[in-house]
């Protein structure tokens, strides 16, 4: 069974006019929160050498990635980074799942509101809003890859807040 954990940035340094948006960093609690809810992914999900790890390039869900792949033992060097899930439809983050190699069992993509929520809830017809570094955990139909996930494919297992 193929499973997609979609995750929202950890906690964020307020919007300013000093740093644009896209530079913000993670704050301290945001952290804290992150390495609580990863330690409780770390219970459910084993990394192996199908699992493959997609983040959004902007700072703060970078680091998020890099606290989530550190306690789930991922080489942060082999986290793929891309703007494109930044201040992404979710349509658009469908579009980066979708070309997914088939060997790939478990993807964790890092990401921002209201895209991953939305997608969320696109691909499992539920009702979720993600807060800041929650998990949504979908796993995908017996024999399904991750370039055949649409609307309604999806079944969502559970949130980690």
């Amino acid at each position: 069974m193929k499973t997609l954990y979609l995750i929202r940035h950890a906690k964020a340094e307020d919007h300013g006019l000093l740093k644009n948006d896209y530079n913000r960093n993670i704050i301290s609690k945001g952290k804290e929160r992150a390495i609580r809810i990863a330690n409780e992914l770390a219970t459910q999900l084993k990394i192996n050498n199908n699992t493959l790890v997609i983040s959004s390039s902007a700072n703060r869900a970078k680091q998020t990635a890099d606290i989530f792949c550190e306690i789930l033992g991922y080489p942060l060097t082999d986290i793929l980074e891309t703007r494109e899930i930044y201040e992404a439809h979710f349509i658009d983050i469908l579009r980066i799942i979708n070309n997914v190699p088939n060997n790939v069992e478990n993807l964790l993509v890092f990401g921002h509101n209201p895209g991953l929520s939305n997608l969320t809830n696109y691909l499992s017809h539920a009702e979720v809003e993600l807060a800041t570094s929650n998990v949504a955990t979908l796993s995908l139909p017996d024999n399904f890859n991750f370039s055949e996930l649409a609307g309604g494919t999806a079944t969502l297992l559970n949130t980690i807040q």
